[in-house]
């Protein structure tokens, strides 16, 4: 910023008032920076004085007014106007980061008010902050109180698993978004939120790994349960190569179950099978395609109970349903067209799905049904 010369035809203008009863009281030189407006620059320019917009000057500021000065960490002392402070039209001090502009040169005892004005707004200004920042504050832990509250009644409720929970922070969910919680820095009941949930968090574990234990266990013992009954049903309707493979231990658990499912539904074995084929089908669909190439992983199928029946699909599933009277006998309904979005047509296509129970082993097979498309 630059420093003006001081107003050497005005000399009483800027030299400060010595008091009258402390002629030697200790006195602190002090910087003053404020702005002339163009009027003020014209004036000071047909005067004779300096026309810069921004003017320095230096005043002796007695002990007792100290408190209108900053000191900044250079050791630079500056007259307390900048920033400034100044009420608006609600009576609100609000700042304002610019030095004080004035029409004509000021007075030392006008740059003095104006320094005494800045500082009793300043601490008017800090302290309406402060009490927004403590409102603000204030609310916050209320809303923190009530969330922790609703948490330590629910015994259901469990904070975001993603980072998980430790016993100095967590996330909970709330009405007003995540909210972490820590014991650092929260107090009252929100302190020791961050323990339970952490102890809700390892008790679900613990839990989740039982439940796996057990349902892993379970699945062990379904598995043996269909060994064994494969083994005997080779033992008792396999074939020889059957058996000695199984001997072996070289037949796949795959290709016994199709051999009992054939067994099981040998009243079905001149019934034509569901073939999925949907590519195909829709190639059909779609002379133009002519020897394109259809993916089936580009294929996407919905399949469903069907809904309703033509005379010859409930014939056939009447049909079926006597010849294996102990199956389940269901009507399908399978629509399939292209996954990636491309224009293509739907096909619809109809199977009878027959599913029996021998064991622990569920046996299904689907048949065609013919011209349903």
């Amino acid at each position: 910023m630059e420093t003006a010369t001081r107003f050497a035809d005005q000399p009483a203008t800027f030299a400060p008032a010595a008091p009258s009863d402390a002629s030697n009281a200790p006195a602190l030189s002090v910087t003053a920076t404020f702005v002339l407006s163009e009027d003020g620059r014209k004036a000071a320019l047909l005067e004779g004085r300096d026309g810069r917009a921004v003017q320095s000057v230096t005043l002796q500021v007695p002990a007792s007014r100290l408190h209108l000065v900053s000191v900044d960490r250079e050791g630079v002392a500056r007259l307390r106007l900048r920033p400034r402070f100044e009420l608006d039209a609600d009576e609100r001090v609000q700042r304002v980061d610019a030095a004080p502009v004035y029409d004509v040169p000021p007075t030392v005892e006008e740059l003095f008010r104006a320094a005494a004005r800045n500082h009793e707004l300043e601490a008017a200004y800090h302290a309406s902050r402060q009490s927004a920042v403590d409102r603000r504050l204030e609310g916050e832990r209320d809303v923190r109180l009530s969330a922790a509250e609703r948490f330590m009644a629910d015994k259901t409720a469990r904070a975001v698993p993603h980072p998980p929970p430790t016993a100095r922070s967590c996330m909970l969910v709330t009405p007003q978004g995540r909210l972490r919680f820590d014991v650092r820095s929260d107090v009252g009941l929100a302190k020791d939120v961050p323990a339970e949930a952490h102890r809700r968090f390892r008790a679900d574990q613990r839990t989740r790994a039982e439940k796996n234990k057990a349902d892993r266990a379970a699945q062990l013992a379904v598995h043996q349960e269909k060994k064994r009954f494969i083994a005997a049903w080779i033992a008792e309707l396999g074939t020889d190569e059957q058996r000695e493979r199984h001997a072996a231990g070289l037949l796949p658990m795959a290709e016994a179950i199709e051999a009992i499912t054939d067994h099981a539904f040998a009243a079905l074995a001149s019934m034509p099978r569901y073939v999925l084929d949907g590519a195909d089908r829709l190639r059909r669909a779609m002379p133009d395609l002519g020897a394109a190439v259809i993916h089936p992983g580009a294929l996407r199928v919905q399949s469903e109970d069907a809904q309703t029946a033509t005379a010859e699909q409930f014939a056939l599933v009447r049909e079926i349903q006597s010849l294996v009277p102990a199956a389940s006998v269901v009507l399908r309904r399978h629509r399939i067209t292209v996954a990636t979005g491309a224009p293509a047509p739907t096909v619809v296509a109809f199977g009878v799905l027959v599913s029996q129970k021998r064991g622990v082993v569920l046996l299904r097979r689907e048949f065609a049904v013919l011209n349903a498309q």
